[in-house]
């Protein structure tokens, strides 16, 4: 078949060449660049926040505190919780701070769980969805962390967070993702591997400090949710593709309006 057809006559997958790009994109690796970017954006913007720190970057502390950017630059740059959404109007914060983290070994530690979901992820979900429940998983953590900080729990570690960063909630949503598409395609295995990774994610953040459980919590809602309006046995569509840039487009657009909008806070 052509690289243009529009579909493939064997399985019946839209756009099976993409364009014509297939080939070029298929270099990316199964998950079409989804690894690369995310790791490649996140740490681009770690190491922003560090500059724009200064001379107020903690360089030693304890160990959770190893090279932490300041407060003002991860605000400058679209830190969320409940402050930020609820008390300074910047609601968009729930897509930009996905790309933050708080110090060297909180990137590396959700970095790590991206390389290691990701593939697994665009290999039975699609590359293009994936990007899509990674953004939407993050926008319900931050969001669900943000309100129940609006509201205030009096409960140790389960309490939201007036500042929050990190890729932890969408990569719960990730784990959501999977676990549906395990009980959907009746694959025991990927259902049972997912629900392990989430349990253990999940009982390690009750038990360290400074961990956002809620975020992790509305994460994997969001994960599980997207991937029940995708359908994820269905094939991946153009317009799917399509979805995924907006919401890369969209996160891009968040953090220049944190840029313009929180500088001074």
């Amino acid at each position: 078949m052509g690289v243009r057809d529009e579909k493939c006559y064997t399985c019946g997958r839209a756009n099976p060449g993409l364009w014509g790009f297939g080939p070029m994109l298929r270099q990316l690796g199964v998950d079409l660049g989804f690894v690369p970017l995310v790791v490649g954006a996140s740490a681009a913007m770690y190491v922003l926040t560090l500059v724009a720190s200064g001379r107020q970057v903690t360089m030693m502390g304890d160990f959770f505190s190893i090279l932490s950017p300041s407060h003002q630059a991860l605000m400058r740059f679209g830190m969320s919780g409940g402050v930020p959404v609820f008390g300074l109007g910047a609601w968009w914060t729930v897509l930009s701070a996905t790309w933050l983290h708080a110090n060297l070994l909180h990137i590396l530690f959700n970095m790590m769980w991206v390389r290691d979901l990701g593939p697994a992820t665009a290999s039975v979900i699609g590359p293009a969805r994936t990007i899509v429940i990674y953004t939407v998983a993050g926008a319900t953590g931050f969001l669900a962390s943000s309100i129940v900080a609006l509201i205030g729990l009096p409960i140790p570690y389960l309490q939201g967070a007036g500042y929050t960063v990190g890729a932890s909630a969408s990569i719960f949503g990730l784990l959501g993702a999977l676990m549906h598409y395990g009980r959907k395609s009746g694959s025991s295995l990927i259902h049972a591997e997912a629900k392990r990774y989430a349990v253990i994610l999940f009982v390690f953040g009750l038990l360290m400090p400074r961990v956002d459980n809620f975020a992790h919590a509305g994460g994997f809602v969001g994960g599980y949710a997207a991937s029940v309006v995708f359908n994820p046995l269905t094939r991946e569509r153009g317009d799917h593709l399509v979805m995924a840039l907006g919401c890369l487009v969209a996160s891009a657009l968040a953090i220049v309006a944190s840029v313009l909008r929180l500088t001074t806070f």
